[in-house]
């Protein structure tokens, strides 16, 4: 059980990984840093956005509007953490 335990976590941190990933390509591209006609870049953002969009799809819908600031991302980050929380403090649990 200890194995289903690092690899519930290990998939959240992956998660936590991407998700921060996307954000700091989003901040890049929008200061233009980042070309997205390039076909590096726009191949990572969209494989980015096909992996995390399922996840924000569900939360942008609870959310109100906020006016162009997406909070999908930051909702995210926080139900994660809060999850890695409770895994960690029942890890007893798993063993």
């Amino acid at each position: 059980m200890t194995s289903l335990y690092q690899i519930l976590m290990l998939i959240l941190q992956v998660a936590q990984f991407l998700i921060l990933a996307q954000v700091i390509m989003s901040w890049l591209v929008n200061f233009q840093v980042l070309n997205i006609r390039q076909p590096l870049v726009r191949q990572i953002w969209d494989a980015l956005n096909r992996l995390l969009e399922p996840i924000y799809t569900p939360v942008r819908r609870i959310l109100p509007p906020m006016g162009g600031l997406d909070l999908a991302p930051l909702v995210v980050l926080i139900a994660i953490y809060a999850l890695q929380i409770v895994l960690r403090n029942n890890v007893a649990a798993f063993l």
